[in-house]
């Protein structure tokens, strides 16, 4: 009988918890709370502003020859001018109109980015890498060790470990930032817009103005997920902006809980552990054959099986999730309702 090693299940389990895809998940996440979660804006468009942030810095490198850093002005100004582009047209109609646009810009982004015409500024479809080296080089932790920087067996490399510390400080930085923003004024005037903008108008406040900067704001926000997600690479692929990569974070974003920052936060954690945890058991329990059987009924019979099993049984919880708790972890049923107006 092969032996299941649990230590792999839980260390592989806890690294995600606390990894990179669900720290930049989690800023993104925040971004997509402020639109849909406070707003009632439905944006399938993050990923776009996710691009601006990462190919902000990548053209720091390949097209401008400046330094890195002016990445971080540029991207934010992209985030901006995509966030006119997206709400001018469309935040004065109803909701779906929103939706439409932002998914369609955003893969006519992916695929403007990765075309043969502009290969020289966005590097095509192998995308921009060596733009890197400034951030790299403020690394305090060293590159070359293995699994040396964590706590208990949740220990990560010199580089990711520090871009970890990076990225969870800026969770935390815009988790508390959206926290204070969502009690003030203007912030209950968002939530007001998403349970009825007409009654909102009719007090004589401007709502497409307020939809915009929603939109805005959590476009910047998003910016930063794209940054570090290309930091954390080392380069800035447009295949890993695919349109799927919005719908993932809206999953992870309703499993902790919208309209609740601690939602945004704890739900890619949850996200991104549970698709480890289901990975790694089903590979140990497959064993190194790749051949699972219960009660004499094969599950698995071949490890090319184990991602499509896992994304299935993934995809069940979350149904079950849907039917017994829709507000997720950490959310308020009074906090889901939308208007598709």
């Amino acid at each position: 009988m092969l032996a299941f090693d649990v230590m792999n299940v839980v260390d592989n389990t806890a690294r995600a918890f606390f990894g990179v895809d669900a720290m930049y998940f989690a800023v993104a996440a925040i971004g997509l709370n402020v639109q849909f979660g406070y707003t009632g804006l439905l944006n399938f468009g993050q990923v776009g502003f996710m691009m601006c942030g990462a190919y902000g810095l990548g053209l720091t490198a390949s097209y401008f020859d400046i330094s890195m850093w002016w990445g971080i002005p540029l991207a934010i100004g992209l985030g901006i001018v995509l966030g006119l582009i997206m709400g001018i047209p469309t935040l004065r109609l109803r909701a779906d109109y929103l939706a439409i646009v932002t998914i369609a810009i955003a893969e006519v982004m992916r695929l403007f980015a990765r075309s043969v015409r502009f290969d020289r500024i966005f590097g095509g479809s192998d995308g921009i890498s060596a733009f890197s080296k400034p951030y790299r080089d403020l690394n305090p932790f060293d590159a070359n060790s293995d699994s040396a920087y964590g706590a208990g067996i949740v220990r990560y490399s010199g580089y990711r470990f520090y871009t970890l510390v990076v990225g969870w400080s800026i969770v935390a930085i815009f988790g508390l930032a959206v926290w204070l923003l969502m009690r003030s004024p203007f912030g209950r005037i968002l939530k007001a817009i998403r349970e009825d903008e007409d009654a909102v108008r009719s007090l004589g406040k401007n709502v497409f103005s307020y939809k915009m900067q929603a939109l805005i704001i959590g476009g910047v926000i998003a910016t930063f997920s794209g940054m570090l997600l290309a930091l954390d690479r080392g380069s800035v692929q447009p295949d890993n902006f695919s349109r799927d990569l919005t719908f993932y974070i809206l999953t992870a974003l309703v499993l902790g809980g919208v309209a609740r920052v601690s939602g945004s936060i704890v739900g890619p954690m949850i996200f991104w552990g549970l698709l480890a945890f289901v990975d790694v058991f089903l590979n140990e329990a497959a064993g190194s054959d790749g051949k699972l059987k219960v009660f004499g009924v094969s599950l698995i019979s071949n490890v090319t099986q184990i991602g499509q099993i896992r994304l299935m049984l993934v995809g069940l919880g979350l149904i079950l999730l849907m039917v017994f708790r829709p507000q997720g972890v950490f959310g308020d049923r009074r906090e889901m309702a939308l208007d598709g107006r």
